[in-house]
């Protein structure tokens, strides 16, 4: 089994996601009011660019890339990253995601593709709320997911703080519409097939995801559709052994970070024992219908995490964490 830990040298690599540009592309003062276009214009555009900026300042000379996969960027990152390190290419890599889009051409967008819930805008607190019926879409959010991935070798000999294993990668694509999900979430649950093989544990080992659950109607019926078709009984029996819960309630939908920091989520219940609560879990939905931890947290033995993302386009991808012992 490749050790991979979530706890730096000239080989270390770098895998991020980062959206800036339309901060750029939003103002008028850097088109309309400047005499001259700025020589930092396409290094600005390019969505490498950070991870190539963070490589120059630290000193990171291993591999050094942008993913971009909408929402499900940075747990493809963190993926890949792994994947690195598993193939001998780093012994460290920084991944995650990044996002800061809450601009007026972003809101436009997504509003104009009636993504986003409208149905609390007198009660903000309450527009985000995966998994049940009265959800209408998401909420935006900004933010940063990053982790510093290792293999135990490399932990072990600087004396890092390991918080759990990483175990497993999944990704595919749904090739079936570019913004809605594959029908029963049959992208994802090929992604989480994909990544528990890879882990070569059983799926019963698994007691914790953090789910995409994007407070949309598609996302979330199909993802539960997902999670039923791969971990079956184990999901649905509701015996305290399986748990489901979304963080988007709290943070919005960060969408590129997304997977950055519901990564970190799953790695400190693993070491924590606390699941975080689904929170604006008013109304259960017959089609919603597994253990969401609404809206209190909860204590348990987390031995196994995964966290699941899903982006426009199809894309689906899906970590998956252990806990270490020593």
């Amino acid at each position: 089994m490749v050790h991979c830990m979530v706890s730096l040298s000239s080989d270390l690599g770098f895998v991020l996601h980062c959206t800036y540009y339309e901060h750029i592309l939003c103002s008028s003062s850097f088109f309309y009011l400047s005499k001259k276009v700025s020589p930092f214009t396409i290094p600005a555009l390019l969505g490498n660019t950070a991870s190539g900026v963070i490589g120059i300042e630290c000193g990171c000379k291993g591999p050094n890339y942008g993913v971009t996969s909408a929402c499900a960027s940075a747990s493809h990152a963190i993926g890949e990253a792994f994947g690195m390190i598993a193939d001998g290419f780093a012994d460290q890599m920084i991944a995650g995601g990044t996002e800061a889009t809450i601009t007026p051409l972003s809101y436009a967008g997504f509003s104009s593709m009636k993504a986003m819930n409208t149905n609390y805008n007198d009660n903000p607190k309450a527009g985000s709320r995966p998994f049940d019926a009265d959800r209408g879409g998401f909420v935006m959010g900004e933010g940063a997911g990053v982790v510093v991935l290792e293999s135990l070798d490399s932990a072990l000999a600087r004396g890092a703080p390991i918080y759990c294993e990483m175990i497993g990668y999944g990704a595919t694509c749904d090739a079936h519409h570019i913004t809605t999900p594959a029908p029963e979430g049959r992208g994802l649950a090929a992604a989480m097939e994909m990544a528990i093989e890879q882990a070569g544990i059983d799926k019963t080992d698994i007691n914790y995801v953090n789910a995409h659950g994007t407070s949309t109607a598609y996302n979330d019926k199909f993802e539960t559709m997902a999670f039923k078709s791969v971990f079956g009984e184990h999901a649905t029996k509701k015996d305290g052994k399986f748990v489901v819960s979304s963080t988007k309630g709290v943070t919005g939908h960060t969408l590129g970070a997304a997977g950055g920091l519901e990564a970190i989520v799953a790695a400190r219940a693993i070491q924590d024992g606390v699941v975080p609560p689904t929170i604006n879990y008013e109304t259960p939905d017959p089609e919603c219908d597994l253990d969401y931890v609404p809206n209190e947290k909860r204590e348990m033995n987390v031995e196994a995490a995964m966290s699941t993302n899903l982006g426009f386009g199809g894309h689906n991808a899906v970590v998956l964490f252990k806990k270490y012992a020593e």
